[in-house]
């Protein structure tokens, strides 16, 4: 169990794309993107407590079982390495022009993200919840929609109990240990 502290902060972790191009703006895209970001969080073995894809950036908000650059490390390069092999795959050769660059040492020829990735601590279950409701109510901002609960590709069903069949990606919000005693309904507002 996760005790929220500053011992044992969360992370918040938001990547944006390469001159803020709308790269995940597709259904498809966001979906290579979820099970992108489960193989990151299988792999790195950290917790995921909340998400959304936007067209031009994500937001995170994961344990701190590994230090917030290792995180991004595993969540930017397994998302990337997934994009742009998707695009290669059906020949998005527009989106991949805008995404190269020179070859790179790695052999790197093409770059999904601006390298200027912000991580937050997120010390307290006040500061986390703060988090989790500003990036549910991302595409509200945005005029995507109108009520976060339309937005398919963020956890908040998770936070509000009303999980899909059909997910785009499972949270671990049952492995915070609340100090409220509440759970996440409450804290959400949901008593």
């Amino acid at each position: 169990m996760h005790l929220i502290s500053r011992d044992s902060p969360c992370y918040y972790l938001t990547s944006v794309a390469k001159d803020r191009l709308p790269v995940f703006r597709t259904s498809e895209i966001k979906t290579v993107t979820c099970a992108a970001l489960d193989e990151a969080r299988n792999s790195g073995r950290f917790a995921l407590y909340a998400y959304i894809v936007m067209p031009d950036h994500l937001h995170v908000i994961t344990d701190s079982t590994l230090s917030a650059s290792r995180t991004l490390q595993f969540i930017n390069g397994i998302i990337s390495r997934r994009i742009i092999a998707f695009l290669k795959d059906h020949d998005y050769e527009t989106s991949l022009r805008k995404l190269q660059h020179e070859r790179r040492p790695r052999g790197y020829s093409h770059s999904l993200w601006d390298h200027h990735p912000d991580a937050r601590l997120l010390l307290t279950e006040k500061m986390l919840m703060q988090r989790v409701h500003y990036t549910h109510q991302n595409p509200v901002r945005a005029n995507l929609i109108k009520r976060a609960e339309e937005y398919r590709w963020s956890s908040i069903r998770y936070w509000n109990r009303r999980i899909l069949e059909d997910e785009p990606l499972r949270m671990d919000i049952d492995r915070i240990k609340w100090r409220s005693g509440g759970g996440a309904s409450r804290s959400f507002g949901r008593a």
